[in-house]
């Protein structure tokens, strides 16, 4: 994997050449939070639908929800698509999203719902590093680690994806380890994780 060096690159606009869509993962188990975590408010509004907001923002069109209980999902603003391997990790969840776009979008911007400080100007660096190198497979945010479950992923990766599921593959810095990949970095207060209710209180 290839890192992009320096600081937070400023990014004040998309380029709406990169045919990208939007996805936001809902389909954990949320054991640790002991509800839907893509429907816990944050200032009154579902974090799932915060998260899809920034990906928006940063040029998402449409954005839709990947995995959980449609029923319970069905008051989101978005599609909400099943999670053809549910229970089986966020590296399905990619998968799922990946497969519902292969022939429309080049590219789609996948990030986790447990992430509501995000905002479009957190995702552009990544968006702006994917219309720069569009051989690349994925393009992923960094703090001091790589951030997995936030990443722009070329659709006609999908096939490379499908052959490391059925080999036994779920993780997603795994998968991440074998594609052409780089990493930009993005400021780790956006990456604030959500997995349990003390979490909220951070």
């Amino acid at each position: 994997m290839s890192a992009i060096g320096g600081g937070v690159e400023a990014v004040t606009a998309v380029d709406h050449q990169l045919n990208l869509a939007g996805a936001v993962l809902t389909g954990g188990a949320s054991r640790r939070m002991g509800e839907t975590k893509a429907l816990i408010e944050i200032d009154g509004v579902p974090m799932a639908s915060l998260v899809a907001q920034a990906v928006h923002e940063a040029g998402g069109d449409p954005v839709v929800a990947v995995g959980g209980n449609g029923d319970q999902l069905a008051s989101l603003a978005m599609t909400v698509i099943a999670d053809g391997h549910a229970g089986e990790g966020p590296l399905a969840g990619v998968i799922s999203a990946l497969t519902h776009f292969a022939q429309v979008a080049d590219h789609v911007l996948i990030v986790a719902c447990d992430l509501p400080d995000l905002a479009g100007d957190d995702l552009l660096p990544l968006v702006a590093e994917t219309n720069r190198r569009r051989d690349l497979d994925v393009v992923v945010a960094r703090t001091d680690q790589i951030e997995p479950a936030c990443a722009v992923w070329r659709t006609g990766s999908l096939d490379q994806l499908l052959l490391m599921f059925a080999d036994g593959e779920r993780a997603l810095h795994a998968a991440i380890g074998q594609l052409r990949a780089a990493t930009v970095p993005v400021g780790a207060s956006a990456m604030r994780n959500i997995n349990s209710p003390v979490d909220l209180d951070r």
